[in-house]
């Protein structure tokens, strides 16, 4: 199912490079849950069908967990579209320290890590994430104004 292209800002696209790799874990478990179907979730008998129920809540179990369920699924496909974005965009990125940099960010260490694993000061790595931001913001601008 191909998703549409959203552009993101490069605010946008710094805050999902730092929130891939939780977001990655979030995809699996959402999707370990929503393939998981729970029998558990029956409607109520007896006396206990007839009592009143509290304001604003809707009356039937099953009805509770689709509309639950159903905010999983819109969460994981937005998550999913800022995943495939970024994945497609790393095509763009050549220059070999950048490249390690995209790794390490979207493996989750953070920007101290980075620096220390390479060597780098923290300032270094934060121009190199900041040209990669560039780069990926740049591309989609450029294929949404043709």
């Amino acid at each position: 199912m191909k998703r549409s292209e959203h552009t993101y800002s490069e605010v946008e696209l710094r805050n999902i490079l730092s929130n891939y790799h939780w977001m990655i874990k979030e995809v699996k478990r959402i999707n370990d849950i929503l393939s998981d179907v729970d029998s558990n979730i029956t409607g109520q008998y007896g006396i206990e069908a007839t009592l009143p129920k509290p304001k604003g809540l809707t009356k039937d179990a099953m009805t509770n967990e689709v509309i639950r369920r159903d905010k999983k699924r819109e969460r994981k496909l937005r998550l999913l579209n800022k995943i495939e974005y970024v994945q497609n965009k790393i095509s763009l990125i050549t220059d070999e320290r950048e490249k390690v940099v995209l790794d390490c960010l979207l493996d989750g260490m953070s920007i101290n890590a980075i620096s220390n694993h390479m060597g780098l000061s923290r300032k270094h790595i934060e121009r190199l994430r900041e040209s990669i931001v560039n780069k990926m913001s740049q591309m989609s601008q450029m294929s949404h104004n043709f």
